[in-house]
């Protein structure tokens, strides 16, 4: 059984029928890219994993359980992390206390994981310094850090490369395929840079106007042609 399993999922906007019978998978040890031009429905499908928006119909199952019409906040109780587009971090509170706030399912008192800092070195050097005062790279690696706080089965990424310098890419890159690795998560990415999307690739799916029309194993993304299925 896949770890998050999506079937026949819809969701509107008004009148506008925005995600039409999606289906998707991810499994643990694996990273799922959902690729496609702007405005296909990419970020609305992540908002509704995470129950930020409601689902019109359609089932999301973690773990076998479903989560449909659960907030956002017992979703991550149940294991599901999520770094939006943006970052979205807390500008005036301290690298410190917003990895604090990604510990917000857990029990009081709960210390940071000092395999954090493993993965994001800069971030250890930055406890004190307000969120706002760092560069873009490092407030995605505080973004990352922060929905890793929690320890996710699922982590869920919306365009973690945007705006970001190509050392940082790299260094983001690299982390997410050592989560991948260790087989205890599944990772679903939403990414507009195709190279940085086919290099981390176990499966894809390819969205066009809300629906799926395309997916296969990540290592056939080039043979299947791909790259310009979803140029702009």
């Amino acid at each position: 059984m896949p770890l998050l399993e999506v079937k026949d999922l819809n969701q509107y906007y008004g009148g506008s029928h925005i995600l039409r019978n999606v289906n998707l998978s991810a499994e643990l040890g694996e990273v799922t890219v959902v690729l496609g031009r702007n405005g296909v429905g990419k970020t609305t499908l992540l908002k509704t994993l995470m129950g930020l928006v409601p689902a019109k119909s359609g089932s999301v199952t973690l773990s076998g359980q479903s989560v449909v019409g659960l907030t956002p906040f017992e979703r991550a109780r149940l294991g599901m992390g999520y770094v939006p587009q943006g970052r979205e971090i807390f500008g005036r509170l301290t690298v410190q206390e917003n990895l604090q706030m990604g510990l917000a399912t857990k029990p009081g008192g709960t210390p940071i994981a000092p395999e954090l800092f493993d993965l994001f070195p800069v971030l250890k050097q930055m406890l004190g310094r307000r969120g706002g005062d760092l560069s873009g790279g490092q407030q995605q690696q505080l973004a990352i850090a922060r929905a890793l706080a929690g320890g996710p089965k699922l982590l869920i990424l919306d365009e973690p490369t945007e705006g970001i310098q190509p050392s940082v890419i790299k260094d983001i890159g690299r982390v997410i395929r050592l989560l991948a690795d260790r087989g205890d998560m599944a990772i679903v990415l939403v990414e507009q840079y195709y190279d940085f999307a086919e290099a981390l690739a176990d499966r894809y799916v390819v969205m066009e106007r809300g629906e799926v029309v395309a997916s296969g194993p990540g290592s056939e993304m080039a043979a299947k042609g791909i790259r310009q299925l979803v140029a702009i």
